[in-house]
């Protein structure tokens, strides 16, 4: 071979060599793309999927079906049919899971693992059919593991959300304070100094946390990680409420602890949880929502459920101490009442007047009425305070929120709103009566 042709070869492999290298695909290859910016997006997937995870254990489910279905204030002004509730509660539960799943597959097209970035097509595929193809679905030990990982990082991401704000502070205190030192004496450059060695540790800090939290984590190993966790969640959401069980692979193949039937169902005559019509299979993410959606009887279609909560709690607070409630609160709490609530509450005064209120013994007949109706009512108000104020705190934060375990059948957002209203009128004309026997009593003192 002559020595110029074997040079072009040489020459040319080099080459491709370098063009290869320093192609796009070539470098997604060798570098994967870190989540960075994008971490604290992930942290609150993640963290909504390990407080999932947890509402959907054992003890969890036990209480739901034999505690909190059963509340008296649920059953009274929500329903006291007990597959209604259920499905509400895996309606709300899926939908969780559903929002979680649109994220994570926005995120997935990222990936470098082509498996990943067809998670839209796998999750579908795996809901319509329960066929899981890929092996994504975990025992309960593997995601009960997979869950405490992902606390981990849940809790070093948000470590860094609040470095970097802390940082951003400090940077800021540090230029305000050179800007405005034109006559710099010893004390104000101790204090700049001070200031810029604060800076450097937090910086240092700052560069650990990126290294450790999902800041630093590839694309692939956090997408995986939601991945594999929503497509064990949904097994575990249909074999917990029976959803179409029979012909699941995936959830048939669970281990016994991921089946909460004897703990839940412990006798052969308990009403089966299979009450989320329509959903069989095919979907169940599209009824979640329709499931969720409140009926225009309740005081959730028209808006008014966290305005109740609150005027309820008022309320609750002025019976306590009703002789410190004064004219400006009642004007409050009546300017507060919405208009039907008003003509139900003047129809129920009609005729009472201002006489005297000196019965003792109706006194005490209003003031135990009142007490039955609070102890039911208040519990659900002030969940649906709490529930409410979750949410916003999510839209809010950027790092990882706490959570209780608020599911939205004990809140007003399914409540009657008729049936509301009757309850709040009557602890509004007991009130009247006893604000008013109580005001008679200090006259009497005096």
């Amino acid at each position: 071979m002559a020595p110029d042709s074997w040079l072009n070869k040489v020459k040319s492999a080099i080459i491709d060599s370098v063009k290869y290298t320093m192609s796009p695909e070539a470098i997604g290859a060798r570098r994967k793309p870190s989540v960075e910016i994008l971490a604290f997006e992930v942290s609150s997937l993640m963290s909504k999927l390990v407080h999932l995870w947890r509402t959907l254990s054992d003890a969890q489910i036990s209480r739901l079906r034999h505690e909190t279905i059963v509340l008296e204030g649920v059953r009274k002004i929500v329903s006291d049919d007990d597959s209604f509730l259920l499905s509400l509660a895996c309606a709300e539960l899926t939908g969780t899971l559903r929002l979680v799943a649109e994220s994570t597959s926005m995120l997935s097209r990222r990936c470098n693992d082509p498996e990943l970035r067809q998670f839209d097509r796998i999750l579908k595929e795996f809901t319509d059919t329960g066929r899981d193809a890929n092996r994504w679905v975990m025992t309960w030990k593997e995601m009960d593991a997979k869950a405490k990982k992902m606390d981990r990082y849940i809790a070093s991401t948000a470590a860094l959300y609040k470095e970097l704000d802390d940082l951003s502070d400090a940077e800021t205190v540090l230029k305000k304070l050179v800007h405005s030192s034109h006559n710099l004496n010893n004390s104000k450059l101790a204090t700049i100094s001070d200031m810029q060695q604060k800076i450097f540790w937090q910086r240092q800090e700052v560069k650990y946390l990126r290294q450790t939290s999902l800041w630093g984590c590839s694309f692939d190993v956090a997408i995986s990680l939601l991945a594999r966790s929503t497509c064990t969640m949904l097994a575990r959401i249909k074999s917990v409420f029976g959803v179409g069980q029979e012909t699941h692979p995936a959830a048939a193949s669970l281990p016994r602890s991921m089946s909460v039937s004897a703990v839940v169902y412990p006798s052969s005559d308990t009403v089966s949880p299979r009450a989320m019509s329509p959903t069989d299979q095919c979907g169940l993410f599209e009824s979640s929502s329709v499931m969720t959606t409140p009926p225009a009887t309740t005081l959730g279609s028209y808006a008014l459920a966290l305005h109740y909560a609150n005027v309820i709690v008022v309320i609750e607070k002025m019976i306590r101490t009703p002789r410190a409630v004064g004219p400006e609160a009642r004007d409050d709490l009546y300017g507060m009442l919405p208009t039907s609530l008003r003509g139900q509450l003047r129809a129920r005064l009609k005729g009472v007047g201002w006489g005297v209120a000196r019965d003792v013994r109706l006194a005490a007949e209003w003031k135990a009425a009142m007490g039955r109706i609070v102890v039911w009512l208040l519990p659900v108000a002030q969940s649906t305070i709490r529930w409410q104020g979750e949410r916003s705190f999510e839209r809010k934060s950027a790092a990882a929120a706490p959570r209780t375990n608020v599911l939205l059948l004990q809140t007003l957002y399914f409540a009657n709103r008729e049936k509301v209203e009757a309850a709040v009128a009557e602890l509004l004309v007991g009130l009247n009566y006893v604000w008013r026997f109580e005001m008679e009593m200090c006259l009497d003192m005096d």
